[in-house]
């Protein structure tokens, strides 16, 4: 049973990580546009991302798909990137009436790219390990456990800053988008000059 805590924790850990902060961007940028209201639609965005970096870092670990990590690097400051204008873009929309294919379409893609990177790390971590399966769905786990906390705290502090302190929907995600591209972009130049 300890072992499971230790990978659970350690999926956990490496998303709640202040230094490794990248996946908390994301999925920072994926949900501000959505309230408690929308409940089923932060779901089914956060299972799909979920699916895919669990395909991703499954594959990966097993060696049937192998990407260069320094690609992987430069895609996912990409991914967030991307998903922060598309959230300025459609800041005037209703939670409603962006186009949900195109969006869950984009988000299982990332997912891809963001579970190779995550495959970077599991393989640092478990190779000592004979059989990885169970480590893996372990620290997996984690990685949810933590999507989990990460949304629900933005969910928490969009409702309580549109409803407490009556701060505009638009403003909300503009200025958390704007935010996050401030913080990721130079993450950006320094993956794209290591390339």
């Amino acid at each position: 049973m300890s072992q499971f805590w230790l990978y659970f924790r350690l999926g956990l850990e490496h998303v709640l990580d202040w230094n490794a902060y990248d996946h908390i961007l994301f999925l920072i940028v994926l949900v501000v546009s959505y309230s408690f209201t929308s409940w089923k639609r932060v779901f089914w965005l956060v299972s799909i991302f979920t699916l895919g970096h669990t395909l991703s870092l499954f594959l990966s670990t097993y060696e049937i798909v192998i990407v260069d990590s320094t690609l992987v690097e430069l895609l996912i400051p990409l991914t967030i990137l991307i998903t922060a204008i598309f959230n300025m873009v459609n800041a005037k929309k209703k939670e409603s009436k962006n186009n949900i294919g195109v969006l869950y379409f984009t988000t299982a893609f990332f997912g891809i790219v963001h579970g190779l990177g995550f495959s970077t790390y599991f393989k640092m971590i478990a190779s000592g390990n004979e059989s990885k399966f169970l480590p893996l769905l372990e620290f997996a786990l984690g990685i949810e456990t933590a999507q989990i906390i990460v949304v629900l705290l933005v969910l928490i502090l969009g409702f309580l800053l549109q409803n407490l302190f009556r701060v505009k929907r638009r403003d909300w995600i503009l200025v958390v988008s704007a935010i996050v591209i401030g913080i990721v972009l130079p993450i950006l130049k320094e993956n794209y000059l290591a390339l």
